[in-house]
């Protein structure tokens, strides 16, 4: 499989204090890579990083394989603001294409084509004039899904996508990830608490704990380590 991502001696800081060093990891086309630690390891902060709203402090981020920072879909922590959002579900999806256009300005007939293709692939095209506001949480996080996913092809990043959400929406929310990975073949790196979940979605575990990198390989290997041991408790 082509590589379409290499992370390499990364550090990150935040509020200048370095929270991440030495991080080395790579992902391939249509892999599910699960971001898994200890609180206040620098797990957000690590995504942030690839998604280019933060500088790396050292190393390098690299991108290949037709990925640019461009072409990335993004789903962060949604705050309690965002879920009041005073928009239609097609107007943010909408704004998902913004990253990928050339000139900013308005939205063309291509933009509303992509929004459109993206809230009928995760079963929400019946919802597209629906104030966003007025959706439960867990359709709110699929309308967001579709936003990050008019932005790519490649490789979605989301930050805890299940958190919040009752077990039965949880299992939805995974499912809709889990077509994209699998049958569109769009790359995943996913930060979640939701350790069993993550274990059994992925095809591989990066493990960061406040010292650093504890583990980065495939899943089940993962689960035979120390830390899979620790954290997964099988």
């Amino acid at each position: 499989m082509e590589k379409i991502l290499e992370v390499q001696h990364l550090a990150m800081s935040y509020d200048r204090a370095k929270v991440l060093s030495d991080v080395n990891f790579h992902l391939c086309e249509g892999e599910w890579l699960s971001i898994i630690g200890e609180n206040g390891s620098g797990k957000t902060t690590l995504l942030k990083g690839i998604a280019g709203l933060l500088p790396p402090a050292e190393g390098k981020i690299e991108f290949c394989g037709g990925v640019t920072r461009h072409t990335i879909g993004y789903l962060p922590q949604q705050t309690a603001v965002q879920r009041d959002f005073p928009a239609c579900v097609h107007e943010v999806v909408m704004s998902g294409c913004t990253g990928r256009k050339k000139v900013f300005g308005f939205h063309n007939a291509q933009d509303k084509a992509r929004a459109e293709a993206a809230l009928k692939e995760l079963g929400l095209d019946g919802m597209l004039h629906r104030p966003y506001c007025d959706l439960s949480g867990g359709q709110q996080q699929r309308v967001l899904l579709a936003r990050a996913l008019c932005a790519t092809e490649k490789l979605l990043i989301l930050d805890e996508p299940v958190t919040g959400l009752d077990p039965l929406v949880s299992a939805e929310m995974y499912e809709c990830v889990r077509h994209l990975n699998k049958d569109k073949k769009v790359a995943v790196i996913m930060v979640s608490h939701d350790v069993h979940g993550a274990v059994k979605n992925s095809d591989k575990v990066l493990h960061i704990d406040n010292n650093g990198v504890a583990f980065f390989g495939p899943t089940e290997d993962y689960l035979q380590s120390e830390p899979g041991k620790r954290f997964v408790g099988e």
